[in-house]
């Protein structure tokens, strides 16, 4: 009985320190960062930079995305423009031909973003890269905004804030809304006491000459860049004054398809990361990615899924001073999972939608490591069809 307590009591502490916890006690570090070391201010900075969109398929929303990137506050001459459709079998190419200052390159063969990015800076010259995904809208100074960071020589790579469009009456929507907000203050925290625990593809720049060519394989290209730039000593800056905005999932079942993808990239990019695991070298780097990426993807959702059975069990088993609190425990749970279900079936409010949100994301974490270990996750995403756009086939 002692070992199930035990056991009860350390499930819980991991799953309150992940998801609680950590926020506490990073946005305290940062605050104080931010008292004994004020950030200086920075000088005007304009250097040359590229600016690269891969885009698979994208030919209804390229033209806007391309007068979206040319609208850029950032002189025309130090801005380079690339679109990269390896494997596209649209008529991206006709669009693309009406915007002279765009550089297409396209192969017939489709290797998923990882290849497209690797070959894609084989034509970038410029000290500086930008990546954007296709779907979405940048604010006009996120450029600006992004290299004004260079100015620090200790800084590989910079990270704008992802943004997501409300819908009205989008499950998906509100619950990737309210999960963005609570991700973007911690991003906000990591990157002020050291720096950020990987960059989002939505949008990130980079020093072009210290990008290496990913595995073909690689699922979260961008965080796994970004993060071996940490391995080397470089930090990554989160700036939320450049931001890229989109849509969000139109499904749930989109939603939760994308989350595996996520997930199944976390447990591939915890092994190839193994040197930040390793607080002899760089202490710091280690606490920051092993408690808000490494848990997250791996004990807390093992120890949230222990949680109901050993409180039920305890409940029912422990003595009657404390069995009342385990009941208290177990019910409580079963009354969130059932606010999740009710998402699940469409009620919509913050009593649903978190629960929900919250539920698929540790649910994903399985579904994840499964494909995973199984190598059955590929690296090209088949993205999910917008509104009024047929759903394209997947590689």
């Amino acid at each position: 009985m002692l070992v199930l307590e035990y056991l009860f009591w350390l499930a819980l502490a991991t799953v309150v320190y992940t998801y609680v916890g950590y926020a506490v006690v990073v946005g305290l570090l940062a605050a104080l960062v931010r008292r004994l070391r004020p950030p200086r201010p920075l000088l005007p900075f304009e250097p040359a930079v590229t600016l690269v969109v891969p885009a698979y398929n994208e030919a209804r929303i390229l033209a806007a995305k391309v007068e979206n990137c040319l609208a850029q506050d950032y002189p025309t001459e130090l801005l380079q423009l690339v679109v990269i459709t390896d494997g596209s079998t649209d008529n991206s190419a006709q669009v693309l031909a009406r915007y002279p200052r765009v550089r297409h390159l396209h192969s017939p063969v489709r290797g998923g973003k990882s290849l497209a990015e690797n070959r894609a800076m084989e034509f970038v010259h410029t000290p500086f890269v930008v990546f954007t995904d296709a779907n979405t809208d940048l604010n006009p100074r996120a450029v600006r905004e992004l290299v004004q960071h260079y100015q620090n020589p200790q800084v590989g790579a910079v990270s704008g804030e992802k943004k997501v469009r409300p819908l009205a009456g989008s499950t998906p929507g509100a619950g990737e809304g309210l999960y963005w907000k609570y991700e973007s203050f911690l991003k906000r925290c990591d990157s002020c006491v050291y720096s950020l625990m990987g960059a989002a593809g939505e949008l990130v720049s980079f020093r072009s000459h210290l990008f290496r060519p990913l595995e073909a394989d690689t699922i979260l290209d961008d965080f796994v860049q970004s993060l071996r730039l940490v391995e080397q000593g470089y930090t990554v800056v989160y700036e939320p004054r450049a931001y890229a905005t989109e849509d969000p999932s139109p499904t749930l079942a989109d939603e939760w398809e994308r989350k595996i993808r996520i997930c199944a990239g976390g447990w591939q990019a915890m092994g190839r990361l193994r040197a930040l695991l390793n607080p002899v070298r760089r202490p710091l780097a280690t606490f920051l990615y092993v408690s808000h990426r490494v848990l997250r993807w791996s004990a807390a959702p093992v120890a949230l899924a222990l949680l109901l059975p050993l409180s039920a069990v305890l409940a029912a088993t422990a003595s009657s001073g404390r069995a009342g609190f385990y009941g208290l425990a177990t019910a409580a749970q079963v009354l969130f999972y059932l606010a999740a279900w009710r998402g699940w079936q469409g009620a919509s409010g913050k009593l649903t939608v978190v629960p929900l949100y919250f539920c698929l994301m540790n649910l994903a974490v399985f579904a994840g490591f499964r494909r995973y270990y199984r190598k059955a996750q590929p690296a090209a995403w088949a993205k999910a069809a917008r509104p009024q756009e047929p759903q394209l086939a997947a590689e």
